[in-house]
């Protein structure tokens, strides 16, 4: 019997899969993708209908031929590439790569295999309902490649012209960055106002006292807006009396989310573990293709991770209901499972992210994973769980209370009556207590003032956009897809448009500006409305409704007359950079503001003739200023001048002021020795290429330390190192001494 190939995208995914297939399959696996547009030329024939120009990615060859020669002796090739857009991209090519210069007769047959779990039964149901590749799918595939190639081919050689070398723009890029600038603008001109909240407490009949809150005034909502209006308002309350008008009580139900999909376990992973959404992928990733657990063997633990559909399996359901009734009782099970409706544009063929098996449970899989991969492991088996499980029920009572004829406050009071899937799983808007108890109180009642305070506040700004909540905006509107966000989120860091700061996203200079001159000159590039448009246009090509060419030509109709003004017409900061009131300490000629591939710094105007050049930042006024230079107390070596701190590529660093004329560096130290046994280095500052920082031994090579968290100024409990490793913030916080490995 002749054996089959069976092609799968990574190595990991090649070895759990061999062991289900045995030694009828030969296994072999992609690496991700095997051809591309080439890097060196747009590679898309736009006057021949767009036509792509697809080549073997360098590097890739020794595996596409890997493949080839794979081919030669079987008489099927099962194509199990990712169960998505860019997974049937990838079976087209390596079928493209098989059948090239074979005859139709001598090629093997090509089946497509849809793998959403890497488990036995997974595998066993993919090769029953084992079809054909998917046009449309791959055309949707292909549209986007082009359409993205289109984009970034054609407006980043502009940016690198008009701005600064190395920029890039891109059709959901330069959106996520714009949604960034914007919500940085309105923080800005916002403008807070003052308001009060009025709280009384009050006392009945019955134990105990309790709270109420002002909320409206002769039937208007109450609107307190000064101290001057607040004073009198608290000195009338403390003279009227107080009667309860209404009580209202019933019972009222909290019914548990949908079970996740990739943007919705992206943001719950950040909100609760500050993970990056391309942490959160990446982990995803190694519990889809497999985890080693030992004696029960190599497992995929949930389902494909990249998917916007709620759906759940009938299996699936039936397995977890049963379970939820042995573990937790008839009680905690509703009379009929629970269907989640997906949006209009959800990929109703995948389903949502969920455990393979109720067998594995988190305390199951607990050995084989490590800290992060089990927490996420456990969130996703969680929020599965509970997505099946009953509502939540609370008694919820209102009390209306009339003070005098004009003012009315309210208290509630809320129990919980039955936890249902609350017992295993708490979304951000239940954190709150469960129980906030009124006492016995009936309508009519007169009760007590004990006391009336007012409590000043002011409006706050948006919040400005965390990983989690950036994620959603895009969602909400409609922008990329899901298994594009943690891409887009690196990239717009990488690129230097945003920084992040405490968890929150806030523009640099360079994002600024680019944003303004791409919305200037680019409207509907990044319009959200227009991207979410296309979105839906190229949904309708994977439906089947639409055709690629269509599409593609009516965006390059607009854009290619947008880009042929903007190449006249759009202004140059290069050649016309920013002003500013700065004088240069070396000349006097005024500063202006350049871009270089570390973001915005001021330079000379009169360069050549003079190259000084200075970091700053806005200040309240949105003028720029210079950033005072922090100066060592060391000499330089070379010349004897002073040395200043610099912010570089790698990471901060000592340089000559007398530069360029002396052009001495000195590595920024932490001020620590390494913690290695008989090793006098110092532990250096650098910057990794993700822009995270770090410390690496001054010895290295000759010593490999390196320490990934933070340094704690406190000493070691335990052996007197006189600085710990912190990692995590909040409850999440833990100091270990990198020399003993005590932790707290």
């Amino acid at each position: 019997m002749s054996k089959s190939l069976f092609i799968v995208e990574s190595p990991a995914k090649a070895k759990t899969l061999s062991r289900y297939l045995g030694p009828d399959f030969v296994v072999k696996a992609t690496v991700g993708h095997i051809k591309d547009l080439p890097s060196n030329s747009i590679g898309v024939n736009i006057e021949k209908d767009f036509t792509p120009q697809y080549r073997v990615i360098r590097g890739k060859s020794k595996i596409v031929q890997g493949i080839k020669a794979a081919s030669l002796d079987v008489q099927a090739v099962y194509l199990a590439s990712d169960p998505d857009r860019e997974g049937e991209a990838i079976a087209w090519h390596v079928a493209e790569e098989i059948a090239r210069g074979r005859k139709k007769e001598d090629c093997p047959k090509f089946y497509r295999v849809l793998l959403h779990e890497i488990t036995r039964s997974g595998l066993k149901k993919a090769l029953d309902n084992a079809g054909e590749l998917d046009r449309s799918r791959y055309e949707s595939q292909l549209a986007r490649r082009i359409l993205d190639r289109l984009v970034g081919y054609e407006l980043s050689p502009l940016l690198w012209k008009k701005v600064s070398a190395g920029l890039s723009a891109g059709r959901v890029q330069s959106v996520a960055v714009a949604l960034v600038v914007d919500r940085e603008r309105e923080v800005q001109a916002f403008e807070p106002q003052e308001y009060w909240v009025v709280r009384a407490d009050l006392e009945g009949a019955n134990p105990p006292p309790f709270r109420a809150k002002l909320v409206r005034i002769d039937g208007e909502k109450a609107q307190v807006v000064s101290e001057e209006q607040a004073k009198p308002l608290l000195e009338s309350l403390r003279e009227v009396p107080w009667v309860v008008a209404t009580v209202q009580r019933e019972e009222k139900k909290r019914h548990p989310l949908a079970p996740f999909i990739t943007s919705t376990l992206q943001q719950e992973a950040h909100r609760l573990y500050r993970f990056s959404a391309k942490k959160t992928m990446s982990l995803a990733q190694r519990l889809y293709e497999g985890v080693d657990l030992g004696e029960l063997g190599t497992h995929g633990l949930i389902t494909y991770m990249r998917t916007d559909s709620t759906r759940l399996a009938d299996e699936a359901v039936a397995g977890v209901r049963g379970y939820i009734e042995k573990r937790y009782g008839a009680d905690y099970l509703p009379a009929s499972p629970a269907i989640y409706k997906n949006k209009r544009s959800a990929q109703d063929a995948h389903e949502a992210i969920r455990p393979t098996s109720i067998e594995f449970g988190p305390e199951q899989v607990l050995p084989a994973l490590e800290r992060d991969a089990l927490r996420l492991y456990r969130l996703i088996w969680n929020r599965f769980v509970a997505c099946q499980m009953a509502p939540a029920r609370f008694d919820v009572t209102v009390a209306s209370i009339l003070a005098g004829n004009t003012w009315t406050f309210e208290a509630t009071g809320r129990i919980l009556l039955f936890d249902g899937y609350l017992t295993i799983y708490r979304e951000a808007e239940s954190q709150e207590s469960d129980a906030s108890n009124l006492p016995e109180i009936t309508e009519g009642e007169t009760l007590k003032l004990l006391s009336v305070d007012g409590e000043q506040h002011f409006t706050q700004p948006p919040p400005r956009f965390s990983e989690g909540t950036l994620v959603k905006e895009l969602e909400k509107k409609g922008i990329g897809r899901p298994s594009t966000y943690a891409t887009i989120l690196s990239t717009i860091q990488e690129k230097n448009y945003v920084d992040r700061d405490k968890g929150k996203f806030s523009p640099t200079e360079l994002g600024f500006v680019v944003t303004d001159l791409l919305r200037d000159n680019f409207p509907d590039v990044i319009e959200p409305s227009f991207t979410a448009h296309m979105e839906e246009e190229l949904d309708l090509v994977e439906e089947g409704t639409s055709n690629r060419t269509d599409v593609l030509g009516s965006f390059w109709t607009k854009f290619k007359t947008s880009l042929d003004t903007a190449k006249d017409h759009m202004k140059s900061v290069k050649k016309d950079p920013e002003k500013t009131d700065i004088v240069c300490p070396a000349c006097s000629a005024a500063m202006v503001i350049r871009f270089g591939r570390n973001g915005a710094f001021l330079a000379c105007s009169a360069f050549p003739e003079c190259k000084t050049t200075l970091a700053f930042e806005r200040d309240d006024k949105g003028k720029p200023a210079i950033i005072e230079q922090k100066v060592s107390d060391d000499a330089c070596e070379a010349c004897g001048g002073n040395l200043v701190l610099k912010d570089g590529r790698f990471g901060r660093f000592w340089a000559c002021a007398n530069y360029p004329t002396c052009k001495t560096t000195v590595p920024f130290s932490s001020g620590h020795k390494c913690p290695r046994e008989n090793c006098e280095g110092d532990l250096l500052e650098k910057r990794s290429k993700k822009k995270t920082t770090y410390f690496r031994c001054s010895k290295a090579p000759e010593c490999d330390f390196v320490l990934f968290g933070r340094i704690a100024e406190s000493p070691c409990p335990s052996c007197q190192n006189p600085f710990m490793e912190e990692r995590g913030r909040g409850k999440a916080r833990n100091l270990r001494c990198p020399k003993c490995g005590h932790g707290e």
